[in-house]
């Protein structure tokens, strides 16, 4: 704490004596200008033409991420997106207008793009984002609401496209950065590229690492990822890209609300006995090209292979996973008639194939030692085969209309190892649909783009869903179905006054064959599971509103606000089983979905002291939510306020330059659950940490 106190004095100190190079924001700041081309709808389109809410977080905002670590910290001004951070680090669930947001692990409904490659597996589920190191982040496109049209299944909600930087225009260069904080964290961090013979190339490298705010929260992450652009001719565009991860995270599990009351610091019960933990192991390579077959026709392809090892222990099982994913697209669009004609279009059309094998299997965890006796071992196989359409047609000067269309068709085969002439658990699972999107864009102005849209979502079970099977340890879950969903939104965007920006957005979605956790106790060998079911429909409503304003030019505002109104649309109660056979409870219609805080209210304040110190303060402001769909108030979280402040001092010497940055964050040490999670035995808070404060430097070499 001294240490970090001291590094703070000295930047304050030392800023009214050496001047900095030109300074850049320290906030996530949404970006309207209409330059602003995004890629997320598989279309080069200026972001004022463009019919869906869309969040745009650049380079300067990621740069100066006070720790630059995790997902929570980069998607915090982008309403709509709700992330749950487990451990300080990059172990996350999160959610678009709710979507996957009962998800244990992982994410889904979200398609995660990093430098055009996809994280999600073949059934739309992304394990994580342990390949991405936020310090290597150029760029962050954020669509919110159903994209399935364009990316399948994995894109019921919408779209997370995460673009790496390029090196600058040097032979070449280096950035080093270190940071250091509460609760023993630290990041080291490096890179270097450059420019030589049509070859753009970077390559970076870390450790992060935490003891986390709670008992048994301490993770490790070791991150490499480089890329090369190499541009032969104007026409051609190839990047070769790679990527090696290794994490492991302590898991301390959710408390009961008498734990959480008492010492949220503590872990459950059961996490540090059985050792509860995960680990991952993971390898990527693959390549992305361009190729301009004409002035007015382009060809875009991918083709990947990740190799994952992955070892998960919770209170009774290891489970060890061996994945292979490979994958290829193809893309090809075609541009006609010319800016000054009444009708312009662009037509788009592609295809998606992926792959993916599991080798899986599952020993009995006692105390935290592995025994030699396997209850599962099998071989998962899935493949998502999908075709896309997508059309744009610009009339006149102010109108715009973009849709898309798309078939989907995934395969799940299961090979059971552990088969008898009595038992066998193989089989097979197929999920296809058909979904489209349409939406219309008229800008009146360069201020001003309103905006409206139709789409439908489609949510296959993912491998995790189907490979927990309530009836037995090996096999597939046989009993789910996709869900689906249909979504209606309305929006503006523009800039009032030159000196405020904003992005509004309203929307409707109905939803059918939600999925829903639950557990099983007791189910042999006092074992128990997490596993998946369709609870049925819901109704969803909410409002998306961000803003920046200037009052003065040394004085930024900045504000991210979610309204979010999700409840359940079903018929007869759905009982929620639980340990404690004498609690009966049960999912009603209209009760609200859980982890769902109906207000989210992001707010920060930024003062350019001189130009080369900044001052910031801000406030994160979340309501009450639920624990399960019972809605006991008894039991729902409170909403809480926490107050961070931070300071970044732009300096230069001796021909480097570089950054100092403070933060402090909860300042005001309040208790309060981060996220909840519907759980069988009451153990549904997670706790957020107390009062904690960072501090680190960065040098451009």
């Amino acid at each position: 704490m001294k240490t970090i106190l001291a590094v703070c004095v000295l930047a304050l100190l030392a800023a009214g004596s050496m001047k900095g190079q030109e300074q850049t924001s320290d906030t996530m700041v949404y970006r309207y200008p209409g330059e602003v081309v995004i890629s997320a709808s598989r279309m080069s389109v200026p972001l004022r033409e463009t019919p869906y809410p869309v969040s745009i977080v650049d380079s300067t905002d990621l740069q100066s991420m006070p720790r630059g670590t995790s997902a929570d910290e980069a998607l915090k001004f982008v309403p709509g997106v709700k992330v749950d951070n487990q451990a300080n680090g990059e172990r996350v669930h999160m959610s678009i207008r709710g979507q996957g947001i009962l998800t244990e692990t992982g994410i889904r409904s979200i398609k995660i793009l990093l430098d055009g490659i996809p994280i999600n597996d073949p059934t739309g589920f992304a394990p994580d984002l342990f390949d991405v190191d936020w310090r290597t982040v150029g760029r962050m496109e954020v669509v919110r609401g159903p994209a399935a049209s364009l990316y399948g299944g994995g894109a019921a909600g919408g779209i997370l496209n995460i673009t790496t930087q390029n090196s600058p225009a040097v032979p070449i260069f280096g950035d080093a950065s270190a940071q250091y904080g509460s609760n023993n964290f630290w990041k080291g961090f490096g890179e270097f590229g450059g420019n030589a013979d049509n070859v753009n190339y970077r390559l970076s490298f870390s450790r992060t690492a935490g003891d986390g705010y709670r008992v048994h929260t301490h993770f490790f992450e070791n991150n490499v990822y480089g890329k090369a652009t190499w541009t032969p001719t104007a026409s051609v565009e190839l990047t070769p890209i790679f990527s090696w991860n290794d994490t492991r995270h302590e898991n301390p599990e959710g408390l009961s609300l008498a734990q959480f009351t008492a010492d949220p610091t503590l872990p459950n019960d059961d996490a540090v006995p059985y050792d509860e933990h995960m680990e991952m192991n993971r390898t990527t390579n693959g390549l992305t090209g361009r190729i301009l077959v004409a002035d007015d026709q382009e060809l875009r392809f991918n083709g990947y292979v990740k190799h994952s090892v992955y070892v998960e222990a919770n209170n009774h099982v290891f489970d060890h996973q061996n994945l292979t994913t490979p994958g290829t697209s193809v893309q090809y669009s075609i541009t006609t008639g010319r800016e000054a004609d009444q009708l312009r279009n662009k037509f788009s059309a592609g295809a998606d194939f992926q792959w993916q094998t599991i080798n899986e299997h599952s020993d009995s965890n006692a105390h935290s030692i592995e025994l030699d006796s396997l209850w599962s071992k099998q071989q998962n196989f899935s493949r998502g085969f999908g075709i896309f359409a997508a059309d744009m047609i610009e009339v006149g000067a102010n109108w715009n209309i973009m849709g898309s269309l798309r078939l989907d068709k995934i395969h799940n085969e299961l090979n059971d190892y552990l088969k008898t002439d009595s038992s066998d658990a193989s089989g097979s699972a197929d999920f296809s649909n058909v979904t489209g999107r349409i939406g219309v864009t008229f800008t009146p102005s360069t201020d001003l783009s309103l905006f409206a849209s139709w789409g439908q979502g489609f949510i296959p079970p993912s491998t995790e869903e189907v490979g927990t099977n309530p009836n037995g340890y090996r096999g597939f879950n046989s009993d789910l179905v996709p869900s689906t969903s249909n979504s209606y939104e309305l929006g503006a965007r523009g800039i009032l006054h030159r000196d405020i920006e904003y992005d509004v957005s309203g929307y409707y979605v109905t939803t059918s064959n939600d999925f829903d956790r639950y557990r099983i106790p007791g189910r042999g060998n006092g074992e128990e599971g997490t596993f998946y079911k369709n609870v049925g429909a819901t109704r969803r409503f909410g409002a998306e509103c961000a803003l920046l304003y200037h009052p003065l030019r040394t004085l930024t505002l900045q504000a991210a606000y979610t309204y979010s109104h999700f409840t359940y649309d079903i018929g007869d109660p759905i009982p929620i089983l639980m340990d404690d056979t004498s609690d009966h409870r049960a999912i009603l219609n209209g009760n609200w979905l859980p982890n769902s805080p109906q207000h989210q209210l992001m707010i920060d304040l930024r003062y350019d002291v001189v130009p080369d110190l900044m001052l910031g303060l801000g406030t994160e402001t979340l309501s009450k939510s639920y624990i399960d769909g019972a809605n006991k108030e008894s039991e729902a979280a409170a909403g809480y306020t926490l107050l961070n402040a931070r300071v970044v001092w732009h300096w230069a010497m001796a021909g480097l330059s570089g950054d100092v940055h403070c933060q402090g964050r909860n300042l005001t040490d309040q208790k309060y659950a981060a996220f909840t999670e519907p759980d069988s035995g009451g153990n549904s808070y997670q706790p957020g940490p107390g009062r904690e404060f960072f501090a680190g430097i960065l040098i451009h070499l």
